[in-house]
């Protein structure tokens, strides 16, 4: 058990670290300036040495956590862990018991005493809509009248 979890805790501090030096690095198109002297040679790790720092350190990373990963693998094959069954852990729920079904008062669906409605209770539709009127643009220009602003 304490194998297990100091991996666990192990892949989880790497993986942070990881994310952590992953996201500190420039991309490939900032470096353009540092090529050529750019002030970059006063800084702690040299010239380049930060940016090659941080590679490195990021490579040693994924190394650690692809090893870690393997390790956590092949342990597991080898214990045999069993998965656990869904009566074994019910947390909270595991308090919980069914109530007795014939004590449940459920009301029935459908009312016995609903109206129905018949075929003849139901509006027809109209057979012929009503027409609709000319919309007032259209007017003007029909008796050959320009609509008041514009020339």
């Amino acid at each position: 058990m304490f194998f297990e979890t100091t991996l666990k805790v192990v892949q989880v501090l790497v993986a942070l670290t990881m994310i952590g030096f992953i996201l500190v690095q420039r991309g490939s198109g900032a470096q353009a300036g540092s090529g050529f002297g750019a002030g970059a040679s006063g800084t702690v790790f040299g010239a380049r040495g930060a940016a090659s720092f941080l590679t490195r350190a990021t490579a040693v990373l994924a190394t650690v956590f692809f090893i870690v990963s393997l390790v956590m693998a092949v342990y597991t094959a080898r214990t045999g862990i069993k998965p656990m069954e869904a009566a074994d852990d019910l947390g909270i729920m595991s308090s919980v018991v069914e109530p007795d079904k014939a004590l449940i008062d459920v009301p029935s669906a459908v009312k016995p005493d609903a109206p129905t409605a018949t075929p003849d209770a139901v509006p027809a539709a109209p057979e012929k809509p009503p027409e609709a009127a000319a919309p007032a643009a259209d007017q003007g220009k029909e008796s050959g009248e320009q609509p008041k602003g514009s020339k």
